[in-house]
């Protein structure tokens, strides 16, 4: 198993990183189990995920899961357009850490 360098981020990319939170249903009840959701961009990666959320909130984080959320095909006015598609992490926090979403950075 290799172990990778941490990668250094600046503050400005930081906040580049992290978009915006996401609260859904879901995501509230995955928040029991020590566990964040983020809206991050497409091309960041998870050693920066995890490097921006542990600069940006000052808490360890244990864990980062990634999906890409595909956008959907809508009609508006009669007219095909498209969501863009977008990029969810989880960041799983460790014990006893927590990040409050309402608070803002």
């Amino acid at each position: 198993m290799k172990i990778w360098p941490k990668p250094k981020l600046t503050q400005e990319r930081m906040y580049d990183v992290i978009l915006s939170p996401v609260i859904t249903e879901k995501s509230s009840r995955v928040s029991e189990h020590n566990q964040v959701t983020f809206r991050v961009p497409l091309d960041a990666t998870k050693p920066e995920i995890k490097a921006a959320v542990e600069g940006l909130f000052k808490v360890k984080v244990t864990a980062v899961n990634t999906l890409i959320q595909k956008g959907k095909t809508k009609r508006f006015r009669g007219i095909m357009g498209r969501r863009s598609d977008f990029k969810k992490a989880v960041v799983t926090l460790a014990q006893g850490q927590s990040i409050d979403i309402a608070t803002g950075v």
